[in-house]
């Protein structure tokens, strides 16, 4: 009888924090994980979204904490208000679109800020509060473009770029604690951060028929694959960046 209970997928007893809980990708990979079993801490900057996303998630010993990770006393507070993880999600951050002769200094922190630099302070705090346990799973969700060019698109393809980097270092330094370090790159996925790119939303339906699928991903798609990175059925994966682009294989110079 114990084969027919048998999931490798259950996050069943493990403690997850997602970052950028309050929509889109984030909350779908919080409501995701709750219903497999895992007790969620969900962080953003929007309470009441926030509630909005608790009240989807299934049952269970779920906390929400309000933080604005581009403050640091906010990172401190929250790193100090959990108790020690199986799993991490880092979903928080931005889009932008400017054209490379036109990009400024506010530009750029606009968007490294919360993209690069808000996630991997959070990440220092949690191992020097020794917040993560062994064999913990650690997953950034990126981004393709990170090496897909398109026009306008430089600034946040490189913070995604820096994160992947990022990531591929801290899977070699945590190793030796079997902590995994894992990255999902999704091409376009339906929300609401796509639709403020300047592209109509008639535009992007057609523009999805492009994908061998045809269509753009949803946020459910990426929660499945990051419900796969935190469980033990990815025992053995490590230091590696999953592109999700529903088989589109080409991105060069496209604007969607």
């Amino acid at each position: 009888m114990e084969e027919l209970y048998f999931n490798p997928f259950s996050l069943s007893r493990k403690k997850v924090l997602v970052t950028g809980a309050s929509s889109g990708i984030g909350r779908a990979i919080a409501i995701t994980c709750s219903k497999m079993g895992a007790t969620v801490a969900l962080t953003g900057r929007n309470r009441q979204k926030l509630e909005e996303t608790f009240s989807l998630m299934s049952a269970g010993m779920h906390t929400i904490i309000c933080a604005d990770l581009n403050v640091r006393q906010d990172i401190d507070d929250l790193v100090g208000s959990i108790s020690n993880l199986d799993g991490i999600v880092q979903c928080a951050g931005v889009g932008s679109r400017v054209l490379c002769k036109s990009i400024t200094q506010d530009d750029l922190q606009y968007v490294f800020k919360p993209n690069v630099e808000a996630p991997i302070l959070l990440q220092t705090a949690l191992l020097s509060q020794k917040k993560i346990n062994r064999a913990a799973s650690i997953v950034f969700v990126a981004s393709r473009a990170a090496d897909a060019p398109s026009i306008g698109n430089a600034a946040y393809s490189a913070s995604k770029g820096a994160i992947l980097s990022y990531a591929k270092c801290l899977a070699l330094e945590l190793s030796p604690r079997l902590i995994r370090v894992n990255s999902i790159c999704p091409a376009m996925v339906w929300t609401d951060l796509i639709l403020q790119g300047g592209i109509s939303k008639e535009e992007l339906e057609q523009a999805q028929l492009k994908y061998p699928l045809k269509r753009y991903g949803t946020p459910e798609d990426v929660a499945y694959l990051a419900v796969y990175l935190l469980s033990d059925a990815s025992s053995w994966m490590t230091g590696s960046s999953i592109d999700l682009t529903g088989g589109r294989r080409n991105f060069n110079n496209l604007k969607v």
